[in-house]
């Protein structure tokens, strides 16, 4: 229990948390152990976790907040961990995560209700998908919103206006005239795993 209580310290608040996101355009999105050495010596404040398994997420969290950075781990991608609620609990308990991103609502949920931060994850395939995405509008269990493809500015401009949530544009934005923007359409950061946007 003592050791639970520590890592509990560790967690940034959701204050906190909305403090550094606005003041971070580039969030680095972490596929694999050669990001992560490049990820935790640059100066981005927030790193998203893409990879890893039930038995290596444990020290890849570490080091990163060994680094001092803010990180979330993407839990629908970690190998060997389930859909279900003891997957947050297996985080919680044993990593130093200060939250996760899932496009799973009842992961989010659960997560809330450990303390850790939640960021769900929307993927806008067409028109339908952004149609159900609305409706699931206003995510009280998300502390952001992250939307995917992030360079179809039409519609993060859409999201934004729907929600009072922090939105987060990713995937596919591979250079810096795409993070601009992604920003200059109300995203406050954008997530990738291009190293050369850090």
């Amino acid at each position: 229990m003592q050791n639970i209580l520590i890592k509990k310290k560790n967690l940034c608040s959701l204050d906190f948390f909305h403090e550094v996101l606005h003041s971070t355009p580039v969030i680095l999105a972490v596929k694999s152990m050669d990001g992560l050495e490049k990820s935790i010596t640059g100066s981005n404040r927030i790193i998203f976790v893409l990879f890893g398994d039930i038995l290596s997420i444990p020290d890849i969290v570490s080091k990163i907040k060994d680094a001092g950075k803010i990180v979330l781990v993407h839990v629908d991608l970690i190998d060997g961990l389930t859909s279900r609620d003891i997957v947050v609990d297996f985080i919680a308990e044993n990593t130093r995560a200060d939250g996760i991103l899932s496009t799973k609502t009842n992961l989010l949920k659960h997560a809330k209700s450990r303390g850790l931060l939640t960021v769900q994850r929307f993927f806008v395939l067409d028109s339908l998908s952004l149609v159900n995405i609305e409706k699931q509008f206003p995510l009280d269990y998300a502390d952001a919103v992250e939307i995917l493809p992030g360079v179809i500015p039409k519609v993060i401009r859409r999201i934004v206006k729907l929600i009072d949530k922090p939105v987060i544009a990713g995937g596919l934005v591979l250079d810096k005239e795409e993070v601009r923007e992604a920003l200059e359409a109300g995203a406050v950061s954008v997530s990738s795993s291009n190293m050369d946007l850090r």
